[in-house]
């Protein structure tokens, strides 16, 4: 396959995303996906309304009962953080209402970022750990002496064998298994998220979203800028909806994007 179809660099979200289902809906299966955004405005993706509200309506419709919100949420909270007050909080309102969370069906096995900010092997003795909060730690030590941290602790793991490597045909969570992060320059930082199979249709625009807005916590948490996101794919296929009912958005998405009707993240009709 060519190389350039499994490679998707945009500025903004919207076309990134509507490329990388395209490309998805015509080959049925991509090994790997590779889809980079790098465009961003106050730490936050450039979207496009109208290819956002297209996503919604028909993951509705298609009673996959899923919202691009819904499943941005799963990576970051971000309904929950206040920029104006100590991350510490936002912590502590997450870990409260985790429980709650949890109780929904999609949520059984535990979500992205409770891994994140409370990682626990099965049976550990160990105090869970806050990935996110050492990584921020280690980062700000190493910018008050002008320095950059060692890349390579800059990760956080979501995958747990002692939870997740089970004989289940079919488990779901998590698709997401790492996520890292990458000093870009002298100020901008780069968060990328690893998944072994990634829904396109049902999940990967949420995705997007929520490592972006991942990106921005991490981002201000050290008065950084977030300037890109990368998201790979091991596997990437459309999800359970069938494919004939996502014809008609294949087509305004196709009409949209051949017709060049999109210019810097404007909607021209």
């Amino acid at each position: 396959m060519n190389n350039n179809f499994n490679y998707i660099t945009e500025e903004n979200l919207s076309i990134g995303w509507s490329k990388a289902f395209l490309r998805v809906m015509e080959a049925k299966e991509i090994s790997p996906l590779v889809v980079s955004i790098t465009g961003f405005e106050g730490n936050e993706p450039i979207e496009i309304s109208e290819i956002r509200d297209s996503v919604n309506s028909t993951l509705i419709e298609n009673n996959t009962k899923l919202t691009i919100d819904r499943v941005a949420n799963t990576i970051f909270p971000a309904s929950l953080w206040n920029k104006n007050i100590p991350r510490q909080k936002l912590y502590e309102r997450y870990l409260r209402v985790f429980g709650r969370i949890k109780k929904d069906s999609h949520n059984h096995y535990g979500l992205y970022f409770q891994r994140l900010i409370a990682y626990q092997p099965k049976e550990s003795t160990h105090k869970p750990v806050n990935q996110l909060d050492q990584i921020i730690e280690l980062w700000s030590e190493r910018m008050e002496v002008n320095k950059n941290p060692r890349r390579s602790a800059l990760q956080a793991a979501v995958y747990d064998p002692t939870r997740d490597l089970t004989k289940q045909p079919v488990r779901g969570f998590p698709c997401l298994q790492q996520v890292a992060f990458a000093p870009c320059g002298r100020d901008g930082l780069i968060v990328t998220g690893f998944y072994a199979m990634q829904y396109i249709f049902e999940r990967a625009y949420g995705n997007y979203l929520g490592l972006c807005r991942l990106g921005e916590f991490i981002a201000t948490q050290l008065g950084l800028k977030l300037v890109q996101m990368n998201c790979i794919s091991n596997i990437a296929v459309l999800g359970k909806t069938k494919i004939g009912a996502l014809r008609p958005l294949e087509k305004q998405l196709s009409d949209m994007l051949t017709a060049n009707l999109v210019t810097n993240g404007v909607v021209r009709f």
